[in-house]
């Protein structure tokens, strides 16, 4: 069975740093596409950042470039995101996210990554 667990969230001041962790067990990922994605209240999920199995494709939203980062350990089946410049429009449930198939692909959609963690609350206050 596969399980991703994320943890790092938290509240934090505007300008203020986190970094997350999402950990998978069950099955490696080494070469399947993980990502971010994040979810406001009354809000659609929305894509964050994604990252190929191997690391070298790498896509950031354009709201969080600059601020967040994306990388991955295939040694721990564990993806992270820095997030740093914290606002407080970044506030949300942050949930990890890995593609089942095999490929270079890194989609930017929810419909594009078949398992999905139990997300992780991300507060910035002002």
């Amino acid at each position: 069975q596969v399980q991703l667990v994320e943890s790092g969230g938290g509240l934090v001041q505007t300008g203020g740093s986190l970094r997350l962790s999402c950990a998978a067990s069950g099955r490696t990922f080494s070469r399947n596409a993980m990502g971010w994605f994040r979810q406001a209240p009354v809000k659609e999920r929305e894509f964050v950042a994604g990252i190929s199995g191997g690391g070298g494709i790498i896509r950031h939203a354009n709201s969080v470039l600059g601020r967040f980062t994306i990388s991955r350990d295939n040694a721990k089946n564990t993806v992270y995101l820095q997030m740093n410049s914290l606002k407080p429009e970044d506030t949300a449930v942050y949930y990890c996210a890995a593609d089942g198939t095999i490929g270079l692909r890194v989609g930017s959609t929810a419909s594009d990554y078949d398992y999905w963690g139990q997300g992780t609350q991300v507060t910035v206050s002002s």
